[in-house]
This record gives C-alpha cells, sequence and structure tokens, in this order.
C-alpha cells in the first residue's frame, strides 16, 4: 500500500473557521459568475433583432472577462485552503442567479442580464464582513474588483433600456 504523502498545514494568518467562512461565501460567488457567464454566453449565440450586432459583440466581451473572473474566485477558495466548487449540480444549489427559460427577445436578455449583474454585486458585498473581521485583503482586494466591474456592466446594459 502506498504511503500517503505528509500535506503542510496552511497558516496565512487566518483561522481555519474564518478562511471555510470566506470560502462558503467566494463559492456562492463563483457560482453566481459562472451561472452569469453561462446565461451571456447563451444571449450572445441567439440575439437577435435590430440590435444584433451590437449586443452580440458586447456580449461576448462580457462573457469572457466572466470566464476570467470565474478562474481568480476558484483560484482564491484554493488558496484559502478549500475546494472549490466546479459541477452544474453544485453551481445551481448555490447559484442566487436564475436560468433562461427559452430564449428572450433581445430587450429581456438586456433586463436579465442587469439582473444578474446586480446580483453578482448583491453576493460580492455580502462576503466583506468575514473578510473584514478576518483581515483579509487579497480576498477584499478580490471582492472590490468585481463589484466595481458589475456595477459598471450593469450600468452599460441599463443604460441600452432607457
Amino acid at each position: 500500500m502506498a504511503k500517503k504523502a505528509n500535506v503542510q498545514q496552511l497558516n496565512i494568518g487566518i483561522s481555519d473557521k474564518d478562511r471555510k467562512k470566506i470560502a462558503e461565501g467566494l463559492s456562492h460567488l463563483l457560482a453566481d459568475t459562472y451561472t452569469l457567464y453561462l446565461k451571456t454566453h447563451n444571449f450572445h449565440w441567439n440575439v437577435t433583432g435590430p440590435m444584433f450586432n451590437t449586443l452580440h459583440l458586447m456580449f461576448e466581451t462580457q462573457y469572457t472577462e466572466l470566464a476570467l473572473a470565474v478562474d481568480a474566485i476558484a483560484e482564491r477558495i484554493r488558496a484559502l485552503g478549500v475546494n472549490a466548487p466546479g459541477s452544474y449540480k453544485e453551481f445551481a444549489k448555490l447559484s442566487s442567479i436564475a436560468e433562461a427559460d427559452g430564449v428572450p427577445a433581445a430587450e429581456e436578455m438586456i433586463r436579465q442580464l442587469v439582473e444578474g449583474q446586480e446580483a453578482v454585486v448583491r453576493t460580492a458585498r455580502a462576503i466583506f464582513p468575514a473578510t473584514e473581521a478576518a483581515s483579509d485583503e487579497p480576498t477584499a482586494d478580490l471582492l472590490t474588483q468585481r463589484m466595481q466591474t458589475h456595477e459598471k456592466t450593469a450600468w452599460m446594459l441599463r443604460s441600452l433600456l432607457a
């Protein structure tokens, strides 16, 4: 029988309890971000109408940014010593973003994406108390960047509805 390798204990100045609590919040953020990524990519593929080219390109920019964000969030969870969720089943349990039913009209796509962007902001904002209590500046920085990006994207999308 193979001998199990000793794994060095994680000691980054954040207690196990705090690391797990922060990682739990980040898991929700990861699920929301991945769900929004998938929804945005779906809308990119299926948008039609007079704003096709504008929305098709805008959605592509947005889903590309979300794909990079998913990786950064998952890697932060791992840096905290916790396994990142990575299946549709796990994401469905953790996400606050509903999937689209069918293929909505372009304007409804925009509305749903505004709601999704704002949902991600709320999820990120809810993690701050745990990060502040643990003095987890790297996670706080990640959350600040994510909130800034999602708030700006929501504003740009909302401007299309005016």
